[in-house]
């Protein structure tokens, strides 16, 4: 029943589905796995815009806090919040991006080599997106 649903249907499905579920909705036929394929682009850059505006956030909170508007004490629990939002959200994308790779969904070489070297920071507990967090200059400050 699943392989005779219309389109627009399963787009509504695939939609709901959690990303620890998503890639296993491919194996359906065919149509489910463009629509999967589809989803999780969406949602792998939906999770790099949040990420790069949460990143933005971030870089606005320290030129705050290099001018004096913020207290250090207050500086630090937002970024450390925001940092663990980040952190949180890379986890999520690299989570879709590895079984989009390895399930055939990556088709271009520099989408699998960006893959493939982000899971690799990442094992090593590096920064997969080169944020550098620790060489912010607002954390150097003597």
């Amino acid at each position: 029943m699943l392989d005779r649903l219309p389109v627009e249907i399963v787009e509504r499905i695939v939609a709901k589905i959690p990303d620890t579920d998503l890639i296993a909705a491919s194996k359906v036929d065919s149509v489910w796995w463009q629509e999967v394929r589809r989803e999780a682009y969406k949602r792998w850059k939906n999770y790099a815009t949040a990420i790069g505006n949460i990143y933005w956030e971030i870089q606005a909170l320290g030129k705050r806090f290099e001018k004096g508007d913020i207290e250090w004490i207050t500086f630090e629990d937002v970024n450390d919040s925001y940092k663990n939002w980040i952190n949180c959200l890379t986890e999520d994308q690299l989570y879709i991006m590895e079984k989009m790779l390895r399930n055939g969904m990556v088709v271009d070489s520099q989408e699998r080599e960006t893959i493939e070297y982000a899971l690799s920071e990442q094992r090593w507990e590096g920064d997969p997106w080169g944020l550098n967090w620790e060489w912010n200059e607002w954390t150097q400050q003597e």
